[in-house]
C-alpha cells in the first residue's frame, strides 16, 4: 500500500451535475444525480407518503435526524438552545421529524450530563418544547396537519456519561475484545444482568407512556451508534435469553414492544438501526502528516475471526458488511407493527467514517482513507438493498447525504423517485442550513454559505465538553463564547 494520501477532491470544486456524475463514475460508484430540481407539486420530495402514521398522512419525503446539542439543563430538560435547535426542526419544512434529540429513558443511560430525560418530571417542559417545534413549522408552512414528530429513547450502554463529561460509566451487553480495550473496560462488573435487562424494558416503557403524555406521535426505540440496544444486536457472545440466537438478541427488542402494548398506550414504534457495522478503526499513525491524523485503518482483528461482536457484517471478513440479519430484523419489526425505520450505519465512537462521512474529521476521529463518497454510496446502497425487500407498509428513512453538499437535492430527488428510499433523512446539514430542502423544492436558489462542509466541529465540541452546534457557519454558534474555546482546542491538539 502506498503511503502517500490520496488526493481529494472536494464537492464545491465540481460546478455542475455533470461534473459530479463524472467523479462518481470515475470512482465506480452507482448513485443517481438528477440535472433539474422539480418544483412544487411536481417535486418527488413534496410527495406524501401513503402509508399512515398515527393517523397523520406524512406530508413529504425528507426527515430529520435527532440532532442532540449536550447543552439541557443537568436534571434533562430543555434550555433555550435546546428550544432554538428544535424551532429549526421544525423551519425545515420536514414532515418528519425523528426524534429531535435522544432522550434518555433513565438518569445513568445519558450520553453526557446535559442529555434530555425522558422523566415525569421533565414532561410539561418536554410536551412545550414539542408545541415550540409544531408551531414553528405552522408558521413556516402554513400548516402542521401532515406534520409527525416522534421522541426517540435510548439507553447509552458502553458510552454513558451520565455524571461528568471526561468520565464513562460503561453499561454493556457483553465484554468486546477490542472495545473494551479502546475504552478501558477490564472486568464483567459494566455487564448487566438479565434482570437488569428486565428492569431497563421497563424503564423504556414508562418513557413511551411519558413521550405519548408529551405530545409525541411515535416513539424510536434507539438500534444504533454502538448504544445499548443496537450493542444487544451484536450479543452473539452473551449467555442466556439476550444474547446468543438471533431470536435472543432482538428479545429485548420485542419485549419493549409488548410493554408498550400491555401498557395500553396506543403511540406509534419506530426503530432507528445502525443497518450494518464493522470492526473499529483508529487513525494509522505511520501515515499521518503534520497537524493531521493519519488515515483510518481497522484495528487488528486477527486474533478475534471468526467476529462475534457485530451486527451486519461478515462474521469471516469484519470490514465487509452482510445485511442478512438486517434483513431479518427488518421483517421482525413490521410484524411487531413497527411503522418506522430510519437505517444509519456503525458508530461515531470508533468508526465515524460509515455514518457521517466527511472530509475534515472530528478531534477524536481519522482523516479519510478514501473519498468520502465511497461511504455515502455504500449507505444509500444499503438503505436501497432494504426497501426492496422490506414490507411496504414499513416507512423507510435513509441516511448519510450531508457530504453530498451541493448535489444532496439532486441525489434526494433522484433517489426518492427511483423508490431507492422512501425517505431522505438530513443531520448535521440541518445544523447550518434547516431549509435545504425546502428552498430546493420551491424553485428557491440554494444559500451556499449555509450548506455543510462536514467540518465536525459539531462533534469535536462535544468531545471536548462543549455544546454541539454548527461553530463555522450558524452565526449563533459563531458569536459563542465557545467558537473561540473550540478554536484554542484545535490549535493545541495541532
Amino acid at each position: 500500500m502506498s503511503s502517500a494520501p490520496f488526493v481529494l477532491t472536494r464537492v464545491p470544486s465540481l460546478k455542475s451535475p455533470a461534473d459530479f456524475r463524472r467523479h462518481l463514475s470515475g470512482l465506480g460508484l452507482d448513485l443517481p444525480c438528477d440535472d433539474a430540481l422539480l418544483a412544487g407539486p411536481e417535486s418527488p420530495l413534496r410527495q406524501p407518503i401513503p402509508v399512515p402514521v398515527a393517523g397523520r398522512t406524512i406530508g413529504n419525503r425528507w426527515a430529520i435526524h435527532p440532532m442532540e446539542g449536550w447543552d439541557a439543563t443537568p436534571d434533562g430538560k430543555p434550555t433555550e438552545e435546546v428550544r432554538r435547535r428544535w424551532r429549526r426542526f421544525g423551519e425545515s419544512g420536514a414532515k418528519l421529524i425523528w426524534g429531535g434529540e435522544a432522550m434518555a429513558v433513565r438518569p445513568d443511560g445519558r450520553a453526557n450530563p446535559n442529555q434530555l430525560i425522558l422523566s415525569r418530571e421533565n414532561l410539561d417542559p418536554i410536551a412545550a418544547l414539542k408545541r415550540e417545534l409544531v408551531e414553528s413549522h405552522r408558521q413556516h408552512h402554513g400548516s402542521a396537519d401532515d406534520l409527525v414528530v416522534g421522541f426517540q429513547l435510548t439507553h447509552s450502554g458502553r458510552f454513558c456519561r451520565p455524571n461528568d463529561k471526561k468520565r464513562l460509566e460503561p453499561r454493556i451487553a457483553y465484554r468486546h475484545p477490542i472495545l473494551d480495550r479502546k475504552f478501558q473496560i477490564d472486568s464483567d462488573g459494566p455487564v448487566l444482568s438479565d434482570s437488569e435487562v428486565v428492569e431497563l424494558i421497563q424503564d423504556y416503557v414508562r418513557a413511551a407512556r411519558i413521550a405519548y403524555e408529551a405530545g409525541a406521535d411515535f416513539v424510536d426505540l434507539k438500534h444504533c451508534h454502538g448504544y445499548l440496544l443496537h450493542e444487544f444486536l451484536g450479543a452473539h457472545t452473551r449467555p442466556g435469553p439476550y444474547g446468543g440466537s438471533f431470536e435472543n438478541r432482538t428479545r429485548i427488542l420485542r419485549e419493549i414492544v409488548e410493554g408498550i402494548r400491555a401498557d395500553g398506550n396506543p403511540i406509534e414504534i419506530g426503530v432507528r438501526l445502525s443497518a450494518f457495522d464493522l470492526v473499529p478503526f483508529r487513525p494509522d499513525p505511520t501515515r499521518a502528516q503534520p497537524g493531521k491524523l493519519g488515515p483510518g485503518v481497522p484495528e487488528d482483528f486477527s486474533a478475534c475471526l471468526p467476529y462475534r461482536y457485530g451486527f451486519g457484517m461478515n462474521p469471516e471478513n469484519p470490514i465487509e458488511p452482510d445485511l442478512t440479519e438486517t434483513h431479518r430484523f427488518t421483517t421482525l419489526c413490521a410484524s411487531q407493527g413497527i411503522r418506522l425505520l430510519n437505517l444509519s450505519a456503525g458508530s461515531p465512537y470508533y468508526n465515524p467514517h460509515l455514518l457521517r462521512p466527511a472530509a475534515y474529521p472530528p478531534s477524536d476521529g481519522y482523516q479519510p482513507a478514501h473519498d468520502p463518497l465511497i461511504d455515502v454510496v455504500r449507505q444509500v446502497q444499503s438503505v436501497r438493498s432494504i426497501r426492496a425487500q422490506a414490507p411496504r407498509d414499513l416507512v423507510i428513512v435513509g441516511s448519510g447525504y450531508t457530504y453530498l453538499q451541493d448535489y444532496l437535492p439532486q441525489v434526494a430527488q433522484a433517489v426518492v423517485r427511483e423508490g431507492w428510499t422512501d425517505m431522505v433523512g438530513l443531520g448535521r446539514m440541518v445544523l447550518s442550513y434547516p431549509g435545504i430542502l425546502a428552498d430546493a423544492t420551491a424553485g428557491r436558489p440554494l444559500q451556499s454559505r449555509g450548506i455543510c462542509r462536514t467540518f465536525s466541529e459539531c462533534t469535536t465540541a462535544p468531545r471536548n465538553g462543549l455544546p454541539s452546534g454548527c461553530y463555522p457557519l450558524d452565526p449563533f454558534y459563531v458569536a459563542r463564547p465557545e467558537a473561540q474555546a473550540l478554536k484554542e482546542l484545535k490549535k493545541a491538539g495541532r
